[in-house]
């Protein structure tokens, strides 16, 4: 098994000779000391992982001590978070790294590549290093190509990550790494992990090989190849984490691969928005819901102002400096006071990486449905132009059904194709935006929301969605696509509900925003379970409970 591991490090240690010294004891017992020498205490982090962390670094390096000595701790003090794709996009693994940094006190170097920019709290914390890769293959080549690119794509990246976690980083005691993808990423980390006494950990989040048949067909020669390499080299890590029981349960009865259940949470900074929050959010997106380039529809004819909002019986919503009169077609603010507008659109969000495994054309069919099932209740005749109607809308006449805007975040391949569909949707109550958010905004639009939708299916059937996990976390009530294993995550009535076609989604949509904003029972109710589902569980508690054993054990062997 380990010739060919043999051979790579003859290659490694004559070209690279400073790896040698990883070995040696002087230069570990020296770097131990610098590193004792670091101020404990991370000031200067945000708010997300409170003070209980501390009790946590204790826990963990009194554990990993046992039988080992205090020299050997002293060199059990970083770890590896290597991740294939765009740190950005890799929510998961960011909090992994937060969590090695705040919670068990350990230096965190993350290989990954560029594009989106990590949470802040990640690039404030002196104890996380960000090493990115270059993306050497971009998107764009035809279908034919891209089959004949793959080889070529994997050896560069095979390359440039053994360079990456061989050479350029310090020696860790600890690789987790994120599956899928699984070729090279598994080969090469099990190989630096062998190269560099350090151990290795998988964090299942789905099946490489389920989304390479998306493309190709499960019965591929490349796919059949790559479920091979995936799982023989899943069987050689030192332990594993996974995202569901059912998950848990395939690795174990046809992987042979025992892994830990580490459920997705919210960390601490997706929670609801307070009034003044989703004021200044909205002003800051203003210009992209009310104005965007080359679109008419319900939300850009909308005159929200004074005349259109709602205050309290027992006073003004959000009290603030007083400043000029400002509108959003959500809220107003006036005289220092700031309101809900009683005829805003009904938000909701939806986060998608317009990829196969998500089908989009499902929202814009329900989408229609809502807007042609809304016109026959209020017997409007085909005549009554949108204009008309817009008109009415923008000078506070109040409707049975509220006008529904979806703001759809992410990035990728197929997003161009369905804003096309979009511009030629011409719906009188319901408006399409998509966007991309920073990370600090994209929580706040998660808790500023009325509701969320979810159309991941899982490749797997395995796998569970994080944007539901984050909405939950900020009191968002969502609906979501049904398949296996979802009712791990939304428990219907509760928190969300389950939609097998466009139609069951849009008569969701009617029975949930009926009466909106004041006399929607049905929404209130699973908001409030929403908020539940959300103050129960947190990433800190869950990982400190599930993963921080199998750290510990892992590093201390």
């Amino acid at each position: 098994m380990y010739d060919i591991f043999d051979t790579a490090a003859i290659f490694v240690t004559t070209f690279f000779p400073t790896l040698a010294l990883d070995d040696c004891p002087q230069l570990v017992e020296a770097e131990a000391e610098e590193e004792d020498g670091e101020e404990e205490e991370r000031t200067n982090l945000a708010d997300i992982w409170k003070s209980h962390a501390c009790l946590s670094n204790r826990t963990f390096s009194s554990v990993a001590c046992q039988g080992k000595g205090e020299v050997q701790m002293k060199k059990r003090r970083r770890a590896a978070v290597v991740v294939l794709g765009d740190l950005g996009r890799s929510p998961r693994m960011q909090y992994h790294a937060l969590s090695l940094a705040c919670q068990t006190g350990l230096e965190v170097d993350i290989v990954a590549y560029g594009g989106s920019d990590p949470h802040r709290a990640l690039l404030d914390n002196p104890s996380i290093h960000i090493h990115k890769m270059n993306q050497t293959f971009q998107r764009g080549f035809p279908k034919v190509l891209r089959l004949l690119m793959l080889p070529l794509k994997a050896l560069i990246q095979f390359v440039t990550l053994l360079w990456f976690v061989c050479v350029k980083i310090p020696s860790p005691d600890l690789f987790i790494v994120q599956n899928p993808p699984s070729v090279p990423t598994l080969i090469v980390v099990k190989f630096a992990s062998w190269l560099r006494h350090s151990a290795y950990v998988i964090d299942w989040h789905n099946f490489g090989y389920t989304l390479l048949g998306l493309s190709l067909g499960r019965n591929h020669v490349l796919v059949r190849i790559y479920h091979w390499f995936e799982m023989h080299y899943g069987r050689m890590a030192h332990g594993s984490l996974c995202v569901t029981k059912a998950m848990q349960h395939e690795l174990a009865q046809n992987w042979g691969i025992r892994a830990t259940v580490l459920y997705d949470q919210p960390p601490e900074f997706f929670r609801p928005a307070t009034l003044h929050e989703k004021h200044e959010l909205f002003c800051r997106l203003q210009k992209d819901i009310n104005h965007p380039v080359g679109i008419s529809d319900c939300i850009t004819a909308d005159d929200a102002g004074p005349a259109n909002v709602v205050g309290m019986t027992e006073g003004p919503i959000c009290k603030v400096a007083s400043s000029p009169i400002t509108c959003t077609s959500f809220t107003t603010q006036n005289n220092g006071n700031i309101y809900l507008n009683r005829n805003r659109p009904a938000l909701i969000i939806s986060s998608t990486s317009w990829t196969p495994d998500e089908d989009f054309s499902m929202l814009l069919e329900a989408a229609v449905m809502y807007d042609r099932r809304v016109a026959a209740i209020l017997n409007e005749h085909d005549s009554t132009g949108n204009e008309e109607v817009w008109k009415h809308m923008s000078q506070g006449k109040e409707y049975l059904y509220p006008r529904l805007l979806f703001i759809i975040t992410g990035k990728g391949p197929d997003r161009e194709k369905y804003e096309q569909k979009i511009r030629k949707l011409h719906l009188k109550r319901v408006a399409f935006r998509t966007m991309w958010l920073s990370a600090e905004d994209y929580p706040l639009l998660l808790g500023s929301a009325d509701l969320g939708v979810c159309l991941h299916t899982s490749s797997s059937g395995l796998d569970l969605p994080m944007k539901v996990v984050d909405m939950f976390g900020c009191g968002l009530p969502v609906c979501a696509v049904s398949y296996s294993c979802i009712k791990e995550l939304v428990k219907v009535e509760k928190n969300g509900l389950l939609f097998a076609s466009s139609s069951e989604l849009a008569d969701e949509l009617l029975m949930l925003f009926k009466g909106f904003p004041d006399s929607c029972d049905a929404l209130i109710s699973l908001k409030n379970g929403a908020l539940e589902t959300g103050a129960t569980a947190k990433w800190t508690t869950e990982w400190k409970e599930h993963a921080m054993p199998l750290i510990t054990r892992v590093i201390g062997e």
